[in-house]
């Protein structure tokens, strides 16, 4: 079994996978501080809860943007799971050619995400993904990566408002009744949650404006949310990341893809 890592700075997201099947997928919250023992203990037990066991791991694929977890990944993996983890960056095959000015700066997520929506939907296609930033992700119909753009996250910028005004204060992320808010919660809301269904309609129309007709693909802890209030988004997949790891993972395996490079 081969289990894939998606390291976020707010969330960490992980798969086992089964040849090509999904056999479980968790998301837990990014902890920094906690060391590839304590990362190992919570892994086990989500195991456990599946009827998994650590033995039958044979593979690791990691994709992280957090460079200090990703040590504790690769120490947990070499130490937990006898495994080498496959380390998405620099020399690695992602069978995407990347047309970013700079290649290395391109997060491993985005290129999974990439390489996951050309062979899953085809191009071309625009990947949405919320996290902690919002990033929208542009694949041509041969699935190159022609670039993007990288907006707040819903969470961190609604955390900013709350921080930064000193008569706001924390809301609840839920729909309001109506855009014209009739107390301050409902027009936090409206702001937060309608504002950002703009943000996407808005960037999705210049993407298109520039590329011409393409697919949209949300993936994120929030795609659902936003895309229950607008027609733009066709198909939410939250295995989108992780799909993208296995394939790199198989692509390095056999060494049958075209190089490419990460961030």
């Amino acid at each position: 079994m081969l289990l894939a890592v998606d390291i976020g700075n707010t969330n960490i997201v992980l798969g086992v996978y089964r040849g090509a099947e999904q056999v479980a997928q968790w998301r837990i919250t990014t902890e920094a501080h906690r060391m590839s023992d304590e990362h190992a203990i919570v892994l086990r037990n989500l195991f456990e809860f599946r009827g998994l066991r650590f033995d039958q791991v044979t593979g690791v694929v990691l994709g992280s943007g957090v460079p200090p977890l990703t040590v504790t990944f690769e120490e947990l993996s070499r130490r937990y799971l006898h495994c080498e983890p496959l380390v998405v960056g620099p020399g690695v095959k992602t069978g995407v050619r990347i047309l970013y000015e700079n290649p290395r700066e391109v997060g491993a997520d985005r290129i999974a995400n990439a390489l996951a929506v050309h062979r899953l939907y085809g191009g071309p296609a625009i990947v949405v993904d919320f996290g902690t930033a919002t990033t929208f992700d542009a694949v041509a119909a041969n699935g190159d990566y022609l670039g993007g753009a990288i907006a707040p996250g819903i969470t961190i910028a609604a955390e900013a408002l709350f921080q930064r005004a000193s008569r706001l204060w924390r809301v609840e992320l839920a729909r309001p009744r109506t855009a014209i808010g009739r107390n301050t919660v409902g027009a936090m809301q409206a702001g937060i949650l309608f504002g950002y269904v703009g943000l996407v309609e808005g960037l999705v129309a210049r993407f298109q404006a520039e590329m011409g007709p393409a697919r949209v693909i949300a993936t994120g802890g929030l795609a659902d949310v936003i895309a229950r209030e607008t027609s733009i988004v066709e198909v939410v997949d939250q295995r989108l990341t992780l799909e993208g790891l296995r394939l790199i993972y198989e692509l390095n395996r056999t060494g049958d893809a075209d190089d490419g490079a990460t961030g």
